[in-house]
């Protein structure tokens, strides 16, 4: 039961860093006529959506519960 517990604390801290960290990802724009490649690669970043966060916090916290046991 202790690693549900450690499970849940990690899903709380990454519900946590989800309120401030944001992700980055990248997308690659172009067309490509026969040997000619011609495209744009853009970068951003987005912070994820804080009712996800708030789930994550949720869940995290209901499996330490469930977690702790009672040894």
């Amino acid at each position: 039961m202790k690693a549900l517990f450690v499970v849940g604390l990690v899903v709380v801290i990454l519900g946590i860093l989800s309120f401030f960290v944001a992700v980055p990802h990248s997308e690659n724009h172009g067309i490509k006529a026969g040997d000619v490649n011609i495209g744009v690669q853009t970068h951003e970043s987005d912070k994820v959506s804080p009712a996800i966060s708030a789930v994550m916090l949720v869940v995290g916290a209901g499996l330490m519960i469930a977690g702790r046991g009672k040894g």
